[in-house]
């Protein structure tokens, strides 16, 4: 799931400019501003996602114990004060969602489920929230987001069985604009009422920065969770763009933010996947790209700076590790981890053998956060 999760982020921007949808104008909001919340000084919750895939080899499968360790690390090392735990399975998310309230962290939780029919996905919802509601009654400090960006991973909203079919349509342009949004703010309504339904807490989305790819009637939801790709040389482009989101009057959370650990890799606003020839088996590096772990922290301090200027509730960098990406320093070649959004570099013990058993490095964006998180305790 982390693999999949990181591309498709990517190629739906790919998609959205082959279509003339990237940095299309904002939209206007419906219905009367709701009059802003008291606003706190800087960030108030400053985290990292956690995806809880099964994995794509027995090698990156699914482990409990090594999500207990991930957590107490991301808490204790890392100095994140809020964890937000996304993927598929409610099993994995509840247990990860209760190991991070057992080490006292806010929790974000967000069921990213895809590829199955719609009943399948309100369920996972609707499982979620009641999990959730449970946590926020024992007392923990817990908001509970219905999904991410359904057109993508809701089938029915864009043609298509999977998430590349559907991306490759869009880039195709075989896509009814009109239509697919039309579905996407039915199953929007549907899902925000499932979670309205099961959860009591603060309710959210997690959207597309494009507003008129995407446009969602926050008037459902408490929070506006955004997943935010942009690049400028210029802070105030990002306080400009991002600034629309507060007409709304809501608290806005940035629930995904980041770039690759290689040389122009936050120029391409969110495409770092596509240096990887995914056609090739083993997947290859395309060209010749020159790592740098030091781009990708600077990106990353640069826009929590932008984040903490704009006292906004939320900022999730995107993610924690990737598994299936693993680290490679003896063949630049098979070094996936270039196209990776994570903050930690997998490695192998036969870099050959992808069922090998793995460990996690922290690479310097993770310092980065971390010296930048230890400075808000």
């Amino acid at each position: 799931m982390e693999n999949t999760k990181g591309i498709s982020r990517a190629r739906f921007l790919a998609g959205a400019a082959a279509a003339g949808l990237a940095g299309a104008a904002a939209l206007q909001p419906a219905g009367q501003a709701v009059a802003a919340p008291r606003r706190q000084r800087g960030l108030k919750h400053r985290g990292v996602v956690y995806t809880v895939g099964a994995g794509e080899t027995p090698g990156t499968a699914w482990s409990d114990a090594r999500m207990r360790r991930d957590v107490r690390l991301i808490r204790d090392d890392l100095h994140a004060d809020t964890l937000d735990v996304t993927g598929d399975g409610v099993d994995r998310l509840t247990a990860t969602a209760a190991e991070a309230a057992e080490r006292g962290l806010h929790i974000w939780l967000q069921p990213t489920l895809g590829d199955v029919p719609e009943r399948e996905i309100l369920d996972s919802i609707a499982e979620c929230g009641r999990f959730a509601e449970r946590l926020r009654r024992q007392g923990a400090s817990v908001d509970f987001s219905v999904g991410c960006e359904f057109w993508l991973f809701v089938p029915g909203i864009i043609p298509g069985e999977t998430v590349l079919e559907r991306v490759e349509n869009l880039q195709k342009g075989n896509v009814d604009m009109a239509r697919m949004q039309r579905r996407l703010a039915r199953f929007t309504a549907k899902a925000a009422a499932v979670g309205r339904s099961v959860f009591h807490g603060r309710l959210s989305y997690a959207a597309a920065q494009d507003e008129e790819f995407e446009p969602v009637d926050w008037r459902l939801f408490d929070i506006i969770g955004i997943d935010y790709y942009s690049y400028f040389r210029d802070p105030s482009d990002h306080v400009r763009e991002l600034r629309r989101y507060l007409r709304w009057g809501k608290p806005l959370a940035i629930t995904e933010f980041g770039t690759c650990a290689y040389v122009g890799a936050p120029e391409t606003a969110g495409m770092g996947w596509n240096i990887v020839d995914y056609t090739k088996e083993p997947n290859e590096i395309k060209g010749d790209p020159v790592r740098s772990e030091r781009t990708q922290a600077a990106y990353l301090v640069d826009l929590l700076d932008v984040f903490e200027s704009m006292d906004l509730y939320a900022a999730m960098a995107f993610e924690f590790v990737t598994p299936d990406a693993p680290h490679r320093p003896d063949d630049p070649r098979y070094d996936l981890d270039l196209a990776s959004y994570a903050i930690t570099k997998p490695i192998r013990k036969d870099p050959t053998d992808p069922n090998s058993p793995w460990h996690w490095e922290p690479k310097e964006a993770y310092r980065a956060l971390s010296h930048r998180y230890a400075q808000h305790p």
